[in-house]
């Protein structure tokens, strides 16, 4: 398995070959798979906490009553209630739009079925049913949580690619961050890190780095 210090050189080497932008970049981990079959329905959907983070996630909480006012109060990023839900099953175009604003969705368990009647067959494909929160979980925990977190996502692909910063962070911060969903990756592999053939660091619009190994073999 790829090291930190590894991680930390890969990181160094991607920032030094990205040209300044007018934006910040973001720095991308990708991960290439191995002896998987993926006519099998191999698929990753896993909400990866990270370590470090610069800017948060953003967070919508369907709810109503208490907990859509803790959820206020815990300064979630919208709150939406039934009424609202209820609007979008005859507006596609806003419930897409609606969709694609949020990284993350988390829902009031007696809230759930009116999630699933308007908006599941849009929020079910791409990954963002929301999270099931229980009528007295703290729901200021649950936003905590998912802030400081990334979606890692394949379906049917023996790649993947998420976000683990950008280039205003440091080195170090972003190889703890890499290594922290590399780990989370292995362990939802059949075969662990066994069937990680490649790992590679980009920014958004530099060239992709691979790992010093790889890099060697070829040249050897």
């Amino acid at each position: 398995m790829i090291t930190e210090v590894q991680l930390v050189d890969m990181i160094k080497a991607a920032k030094e070959a990205t040209k300044q932008r007018k934006f910040k970049q973001s720095i991308e981990l990708i991960t290439v798979f191995k002896d998987i079959d993926v006519k099998k329905g191999f698929a990753l959907n896993e909400v990866v906490q990270l370590p470090k983070t610069s800017s948060p996630a953003t967070v919508c909480v369907m709810a109503t009553g208490e907990m859509g006012q803790k959820a206020k109060q815990a300064n979630a990023d919208a709150v939406i209630g039934t009424d609202e839900l209820d609007k979008f099953a005859s507006d596609k175009r806003a419930s897409r739009k609606f969709i694609n604003k949020y990284d993350f969705f988390l829902a009031d368990t007696q809230v759930m079925p009116v999630v699933g009647k308007t908006l599941g067959q849009l929020l079910g494909p791409r990954g963002k049913m929301p999270t099931p929160v229980p009528f007295n979980a703290p729901i200021d925990s649950f936003l905590s949580r998912f802030r400081s977190s990334i979606k890692v996502r394949a379906r049917a692909t023996l790649s993947c690619s998420v976000k683990i910063g950008d280039e205003s962070m440091e080195d170090s911060d972003l190889a703890i961050n890499a290594n922290a969903v590399l780990n989370a990756i292995k362990n939802k592999l059949p075969n662990g890190e066994k069937n990680i053939k490649r790992v590679m660091i980009k920014t958004t619009m530099g060239k992709v780095i691979k790992q010093v190994e790889e890099v060697k073999k070829k040249h050897a």
